[in-house]
């Protein structure tokens, strides 16, 4: 019966009822979710159809609940590695192909042993071979143009392209609130 339960993550979207997160997506344990609610932490916002006993109650597991006080975002998103690929659409910036983000690397474009910094405007989603091919030069010397300049995202343009790349597990209940490149009507 546990391992029903382990697979009811519960989506966590903050005050004004947007994910804390899209990529990675904000889930919380099943365990975590009722914990808050019993603090009175959080609202439940959808429930799933399962059910948790104790020798007192029972009450259907959470799918969604929302924060009862709003938290911030981070206004500067942290200069990482996988937030490069995010920004980058999980795409080489030599080629234009798609990776995994295992198989992605990142890329100086003003190499390092030339003074180039390991910063937002100088680093690049790089694929294995493309990365190689340009070696220490610029992308000028190398005859390999970038598709893209690098930018600094802010954390409202990480997140709409984290929302571009939906994970593997989806609830129904979940949809009306992640807005999975859906147009709202006019």
């Amino acid at each position: 019966m546990l391992a029903v339960f382990e697979k009811s993550p519960v989506l966590v979207l903050n005050a004004d009822y947007r994910p804390l997160s899209y990529f990675p997506l904000s889930l919380w344990s099943w365990q975590d979710a009722v914990k808050a609610v019993f603090l009175d932490r959080v609202n439940v916002v959808s429930e799933y159809e399962r059910e948790v006993h104790s020798p007192t109650c029972s009450f259907r597991l959470p799918s969604v609940i929302s924060l009862k006080e709003y938290a911030p975002t981070a206004r500067k998103p942290a200069f990482t590695r996988f937030n490069v690929f995010l920004r980058d659409h999980f795409t080489c910036q030599y080629c234009g192909q798609r990776f995994a983000v295992h198989d992605l690397t990142f890329d100086h474009v003003v190499p390092r042993s030339r003074g180039g910094r390991t910063e937002w405007l100088n680093v690049v989603a790089a694929c294995g071979t493309c990365n190689l091919r340009k070696a220490n030069r610029t992308p000028q010397e190398a005859d390999m143009p970038l598709i893209r300049q690098p930018y600094r995202p802010n954390s409202h343009q990480l997140q709409d392209q984290g929302r571009r790349f939906p994970p593997n597990y989806l609830h129904e209940s979940w949809r009306d609130f992640l807005y999975w490149d859906s147009e709202l009507e006019q």
